[in-house]
């Protein structure tokens, strides 16, 4: 696109600006200008005869509440008979998003010249997705179908089966994750054990303070009835330990009655922190995905020509030929079981009565065939009413005027050789001829002179003046 179309683009920054040009000013050039270059990039795709920009940029401000952000209107203007694909209009989106900052594509709207909405997100945005589903959904069904004809047509030849796949494609996007612990297989992480023993004491030894100076209790005859281990066992800890004969038992390093001991502390601690052995996956199940595919084969009669008399049989398909068959398309297709996919070949014997072919329609019966002619035949009717009636008309009229013209006489000087005047002639004065001879200054007299002469003539004799200006547009042609 050339800067010489009507959108201005950035050359209006070129331009002189003046010393009291204001930043306002400076930005509304700016803006413009980036106008003008949105609008020829848009121009220049396909089906676009135009386009028109409108940027709304708010001024910025330091405060973040305050702060707003742009939007853009684009108004674009489509050849006859043509439209824009959703990801032509999409394309446009992202254009003007991109070369304006911090602008959205949410806050751009595209219209036609028709006053269509384009850009409507919202709604188009499931139309357009649902149409690009469907439009893979029928890919993938003509592809197979087209497998199934190159694996059958050279065993049947053509026309001799007809085959249709239909494809039940998944296109819900799925993604899990999932975490798995095996508690067979556990692994030891770390250990910690704690061994604490604490023995008491055999209490206070030596000589006994005051406080136990006392003279003996009233000693009582000792009673045992359980020997020596039941004696052992009243004896509380701390006290002296006595033999089988109720005696002291003395130690003999110290010579110290020996004491009942005291009861010893003992503590284990361990602990194991053990680890499971855990699995961790994320799973995102691709769009487009079959779930379930059908294929019908419905195959003819064999046919049989007899080579001794030429004569041509029909017979019908044997069971082993038709599996044959199945494996086959099978094979063609992908056939997987666990998804129910489901195969079925048919051998039915064809009607030999064809159906009636429907023939395109002559292009003459077209309506856009009539509208071309009627607009031909209209040029034609112009052309004959100019040329066939218009132009004799005025043929007539100049022509009588000629006849007038003739019929005057007591001219200075005829019409029809005024252009034949040579220098000799140039000084004289000039009249038109008529019942009533005008003289008209010569040329010598002044522009202003001639011109004030035929004011005058024109004034008090305008069809004389006609008449001559027909005769002279006459004699040109």
């Amino acid at each position: 696109v050339t800067p010489s179309d009507a959108n201005i683009g950035f050359e209006i920054l070129d331009k002189d600006q003046g010393l009291g040009t204001s930043q306002f000013m400076e930005a509304t050039r700016y803006r413009r200008g980036l106008e003008g270059e949105l609008a020829r990039t848009i121009s220049s795709l396909n089906n676009v005869k135009g386009a028109r920009v409108h940027l709304a940029i708010p001024k910025s401000s330091v405060f973040v509440r305050d702060e707003r952000k742009p939007s853009a209107s684009v108004l674009v203007e489509l050849f006859a008979g043509r439209s824009l694909e959703p990801g032509q209009v999409l394309a446009i989106i992202n254009l003007v998003a991109t070369s304006v900052p911090e602008l959205s594509k949410s806050q751009i709207t595209v219209v036609d010249q028709k006053g269509n909405l384009l850009s409507d997100q919202a709604e188009n945005s499931a139309l357009t997705q649902a149409g690009k589903q469907f439009d893979y959904s029928r890919r993938m069904e003509s592809m197979l179908t087209q497998r199934v004809h190159n694996i059958l047509q050279p065993v049947l030849g053509n026309d001799r089966y007809k085959a249709e796949v239909s494809a039940d494609v998944d296109f819900s996007a799925v993604e899990s994750t999932s975490e798995q612990f095996n508690p067979d297989q556990p692994a030891l992480r770390s250990e910690q054990s704690t061994s604490e023993q604490r023995t008491a004491s055999n209490g206070p030894q030596g000589v006994p303070g005051a406080l136990s100076n006392q003279p003996p209790a009233p000693a009582s005859a000792p009673q045992t009835t359980g020997g020596a281990a039941a004696t052992a066992g009243a004896i509380q800890p701390g006290q002296p330990l006595l033999d089988a004969n109720g005696q002291q038992i003395m130690d003999p390093a110290t010579g110290q009655p020996m004491l009942a001991p005291y009861p010893a502390d003992k503590r284990n601690q361990s602990t194991k922190n053990f680890e499971l052995d855990r699995s961790i996956s994320h799973t995102k199940q691709q769009q487009g995905k079959i779930n379930r595919l059908s294929v019908s084969v419905v195959v003819d009669d064999q046919v049989k020509v007899n080579p001794a008399d030429g004569a041509v049989t029909r017979a019908p398909w044997s069971a082993d030929e038709l599996a044959r068959f199945t494996r086959l398309v099978q094979d063609a297709v992908g056939f997987d079981a666990s998804r129910g996919d489901s195969v079925s070949v048919i051998n039915m014997p064809f009607s030999a009565e064809r159906g009636e072919v429907i023939a395109d329609p002559a292009f003459y019966t077209q309506p856009w065939f009539w509208d071309i002619v009627k607009q031909v035949l209209g040029v034609l009717f112009i052309l004959v009413l100019v040329f066939g009636v218009l132009r004799p008309v005025l043929n007539n009229i100049t022509g009588h005027g000629k006849k007038q013209l003739a019929a005057f006489g007591g001219s200075d000087v005829e019409l029809g050789g005024m252009g034949g005047l040579d220098g000799e002639l140039a000084n004289d004065r000039v009249s038109l001829g008529g019942p009533q001879s005008i003289l008209l200054p010569s040329p010598s007299e002044g522009y202003d002179a001639q011109l004030n002469a035929i004011k005058s003539l024109v004034a008090e004799d305008p069809g004389r003046v006609a008449q001559v200006v027909k005769e002279w547009i006459n004699a040109d042609e």
